[in-house]
């Protein structure tokens, strides 16, 4: 499914790894033999180099799932982004909750988490080491004077995007955050940022980055980069939540963005090419053809990327009790995964998004411990849209779409809702169809709110969301919300995370968010 095999990180890890991120064919290079100004000489250099800044997104570390993962002390799986990503937005909601004992994993859904966590320890060390790692290959590709100064550009573009989703999941989940660019000094503690400040950076970041027109658009883009196309979907997600971030809402600023975006080229993915409806084919193991619609992704490869977390993590979490493995294209579940009676409520019977798995399982959830209790996702597969599998039963091959223009869609029908000049609603009804859905004729903002929940739940939105609409601590209760199976209110300081007791320990310019 993807082409990328070996490929150089970070030079800073001073590692050789295997992996895939894209389809840039890329050979190894020694870091022990060669230092950065040394061997980036050749584009394949230039793109080894820069495949280690998408790899930390995909994977745990650089040997194998959980070969000295790149973040020390802790589990190698636990400690993969999208994975941390999935526990801060999904876990914390009506959408998921994971029944293991590890450690404070169901703290999450109960929305007692403490500063000491050690899975908020691990996301928030991820972020960062993202952000160094972007760092790091802006100021080391910046200033090369021998490459034509056209591509010197767009890959240092690509390395600042990357960046700012990093920063931008940074602001979301933690607000007032440690800050460093290229231009800082290595070695010293960065001091913190407002989070309203980090706003302004990240609009003034994309900005340049859009208006510069560096970055490919949709139809040259190679697989697994980011394009002009990811720039303005960051942006108008920065825009959209502007209100929570700053305190002003910017929602006639963000309908510009989605305008623009919607001017691109995207489009749904309507046509089925396989036994899946089209929807499914997004989530399966060959979604990478799915470029109508999918902005950017994650990259995964069964054999290639291999980790415990990203899709490998949903899909094997997602899958256990009596469920047939085989139908999710792997080997066994890890049985961990469900979703509350709320969320399931969501949907009717007609709509082709309601991928779940019932049989033996029982809605209420009695015992959080207990998989049959609630019931399981069945969206993320490892099987290709003609019925295949993936090329691994142990590791998936199927990409996480971190952007999609479904979701460029459902911003639009919201903006309009708050007062933008949007043709939302024509928006709004096309991702409905597409799902076999009646169109409506208005739109209400508990219809949207409730339709982004059926359009894009595991995709690492719902936390987002749920605070944007006023409804993630009160407002709205789910089973064992609270830690009580009915669900109640929780402190209002719980819609921003702590910031790690280990992380203000080394670092005296930090001070802890409010309410921990």
């Amino acid at each position: 499914m993807k082409t990328l095999k070996n490929i150089l990180g970070i030079v800073a890890a001073a590692a050789t790894m295997t992996a895939c991120v894209g389809d840039l064919n890329v050979t190894p290079i020694d870091p022990n033999a060669n230092t950065v100004d040394k061997v980036l000489t050749s584009q394949a250099a230039l793109d080894s180099y820069i495949s280690g800044v998408y790899l930390g997104f995909a994977t745990s570390g650089y040997y194998g799932p959980n070969g000295s993962p790149s973040i020390s002390g802790l589990d190698g799986g636990a400690s993969q982004y999208i994975r941390g990503l999935y526990h801060h937005e999904e876990l914390t909601t009506d959408e998921s909750l994971c029944g293991w004992n590890d450690q404070t994993i169901k703290n999450f859904h109960y929305m007692n988490w403490t500063t000491d966590d050690t899975f908020i320890y691990a996301f928030y060390s991820r972020i960062f080491m993202q952000v160094a790692s972007a760092n790091e290959f802006i100021r080391e590709v910046k200033n090369l004077s021998n490459y034509d100064t056209s591509v010197i550009s767009r890959y240092v573009d690509e390395a600042r995007v990357l960046r700012a989703i990093a920063y931008y999941h940074a602001l979301d989940c933690f607000g007032n955050v440690p800050f460093a660019t290229e231009d800082d000094i290595v070695g010293v503690n960065p001091s913190q940022i407002s989070r309203a400040d980090l706003f302004t950076w990240l609009e003034k970041e994309l900005t340049s980055i859009i208006d510069a027109g560096n970055l490919p658009g949709k139809n040259n883009v190679a697989e697994g980069h980011v394009s002009m196309g990811a720039a303005k979907f960051l942006l108008a997600k920065l825009y959209l939540n502007a209100e929570v971030f700053t305190g002003a809402p910017r929602w006639n600023d963000c309908a510009n963005v989605l305008k623009s975006l919607m001017g691109d080229g995207y489009s749904l993915h309507t046509s089925s090419a396989g036994v899946y409806p089209a929807y499914q084919e997004l989530f399966l193991a060959d979604n990478n053809l799915c470029t109508d619609e999918i902005i950017f992704s994650i990259q995964q490869d069964g054999v290639y990327t291999q980790s415990y977390g990203c899709t490998n993590y949903l899909i094997f979490a997602s899958t256990g009790g009596a469920m047939d493995p085989d139908v999710m294209g792997i080997s066994s579940g890890w049985g961990g995964l469900r979703m509350t009676p709320e969320f399931y409520a969501k949907f009717s019977d007609d709509d082709q998004r309601k991928l779940f798995y019932t049989e033996t399982q029982q809605a209420d959830i009695d015992d959080v411990g207990e998989f049959s209790h609630g019931y399981a996702f069945m969206k993320f597969r490892n099987r290709t849209r003609n019925g295949g599998y993936g090329k691994e039963a142990g590791f998936v091959d199927t990409d996480f779409p971190m952007m999609r223009y479904a979701d460029v869609l459902l911003m639009a029908a919201e903006c309009q809702a708050r007062g933008a000049s949007i043709d939302g609603l024509d928006a709004f009804n096309q991702v409905r169809a597409r799902a076999g859905l009646a169109p409506v004729s208005s739109l209400s903002l508990d219809e949207i709110l409730d339709e982004r929940a059926r359009e894009l739940y595991q995709e690492c939105w719902r936390r987002n969301d749920l605070i944007r609409f006023g409804k993630f601590t009160s407002g709205y209760t789910w089973q064992w919300k609270g830690e009580v199976k009915e669900g109640k209110d929780v402190d209002s300081y719980r819609t921003l995370f702590p910031i790690p007791d280990s992380d203000r320990l080394a670092n005296s310019n930090l001070e802890q968010n409010p309410g921990y």
